[in-house]
């Protein structure tokens, strides 16, 4: 399902479900130069992912809640995916792109700034630990695992 984010449609979506799957052409236009990074190659290789497609596949990993591993080969391989997305954290190009999406959503849709809440995530637990870490004794002696030698005796 796909349905931009665009005043042209946001009229005719369902109020409630504002979803967006994939950039619109509009939005993009908006997002391109937010997010292109414009990085030397220091070898040939393969022409450079679009970043478009990869864009849209953070779009489907932060919707679906899905790991690394299941993202569609639609966008891009995963560690193409990753690369650039780690790319954009350290630049801060992901973070001007949130922005922008915020604006164009505050100004299509319209946000309540008053009120905002913080997701978080869930981890799994390490395996065998139960309660607190219990506070380790220090080692003892080693016990004899034989008889005690006796005195060599010659009769």
């Amino acid at each position: 399902m796909d349905t931009p984010l665009s005043a042209a449609t946001a009229a005719t979506t369902v109020p409630d479900d504002p979803t967006i799957w994939r950039v619109d052409d509009e939005l993009w236009a908006l997002l391109e130069p937010v997010l292109r990074l414009d990085k030397e190659r220091k070898k040939p290789g393969r022409p450079r992912r679009d970043d478009r497609a990869i864009f849209d596949g953070l779009i489907w990993l932060a919707r679906t809640g899905s790991q690394w591993s299941q993202l569609p080969r639609e966008f891009g391989p995963k560690s193409t995916v990753h690369e650039r997305f780690s790319a954009w954290v350290v630049s801060g190009a992901l973070e001007r792109a949130w922005a922008v999406l915020l604006r164009e959503y505050d100004a299509v849709i319209g946000l309540e700034w008053t009120w905002q809440a913080a997701d978080g995530c869930i981890v799994k637990a390490p395996f065998g630990k139960k309660g607190a870490l219990a506070r380790r004794r220090p080692r003892g002696a080693t016990p004899p695992i034989a008889a005690n030698p006796g005195p060599s005796a010659t009769c």
